[in-house]
């Protein structure tokens, strides 16, 4: 595996990205710690999405070369769960919201496959410039983009908020935020994440790499448009900026460009050849 581009950036200048890009002789990964809904923390150093990206990076260091998906998904999971705190595990259970939570992709050199555990992004190419981008959106996301898009048109038609208001204190994602940790009692039932409970294979969404396909990139959810190189990809993110900076209209999103920020979201991405 030949690592050709590697990229890792926090939407604000003034933050630590809580996305992770791990690579080793046998695994190549995008981690995407999950934003906080709560005030909890489980380490003062950093968000619990960053601790969760940083302790999957950790056991992806170490995995066995032979892995497959499932025995990946079993020993990401215990490695955070056994970070969770003795004797509390029932609070975590019934308040998926206050859990260490992150999203990957990762690649296989033994198995020459991508697992996709939550709603990072993929794209295959081949050396005549035909590309294929997948990914694994959870059930619930289009539809709370829907609800935070509707919310921001009303507020804009009625004069309550303006696009500078909304750029500065987006209370269309705080209308929805309540909906958003109703859904995370989805976690690991009808959506895969790393939380330190049991990852359904199943929801894993697993692509075999064919002998076709010679570039592989990974990336997080920060890049709405995916493009098989980094230039092109930060090009459509800063046209969406300009076009949609709240990513209401031409792409819907449950969160978007706060004022000063690059991206609406961290990002991370990595092109290599296999």
């Amino acid at each position: 595996m030949n690592v050709i581009e590697k990229f890792e950036a926090s939407k604000s200048r003034t933050s630590e990205s809580e996305d992770i890009v791990a690579a080793t002789d046998n695994f190549i990964a995008v981690i995407d710690g999950s934003t906080s809904k709560t005030a909890l923390r489980l380490t003062s150093s950093c968000t619990n999405g960053r601790y969760c990206a940083e302790i999957a990076a950790r056991y992806i260091s170490s995995a066995p070369a032979g892995i497959d998906a499932a025995g990946f998904c079993t020993g990401v999971t215990l490695a955070v769960r056994e970070k969770y705190p003795p004797g509390q595990m029932s609070h975590f259970e019934a308040h998926p919201q206050d859990r260490l939570t992150a999203c990957c992709v990762v690649y296989s050199r033994v198995r020459r496959q991508v697992w996709m555990i939550g709603d990072c992004r993929c794209l295959l190419a081949d050396d005549a410039g035909n590309f294929e981008v997948y990914d694994n959106p959870k059930p619930s996301e289009q539809r709370l983009a829907e609800m935070r898009a509707d919310c921001a048109k009303a507020l804009l038609a009625s004069g309550r908020a303006t696009v500078s208001s909304l750029l500065n204190n987006d209370i269309a994602r705080a209308a929805i935020i309540p909906t958003m940790i109703k859904t995370m009692k989805q976690q690991n039932r009808t959506y895969p994440v790393i939380d330190g409970f049991d990852i359904p294979v199943s929801t894993v969404r697993i692509i075999d790499v064919g002998a076709e396909w010679h570039t592989v990139v990974l990336a997080s959810d920060g890049y709405p448009f995916l493009k098989p190189t980094l230039a092109e990809s930060e090009v459509m993110l800063e046209s969406q900026r300009r076009a949609d900076p709240l990513n209401i209209n031409t792409f819907k999103a449950t969160k978007g460009f706060m004022a000063g920020n690059a991206s609406f979201d961290d990002r991370s991405y990595i092109r290599f050849t296999v």
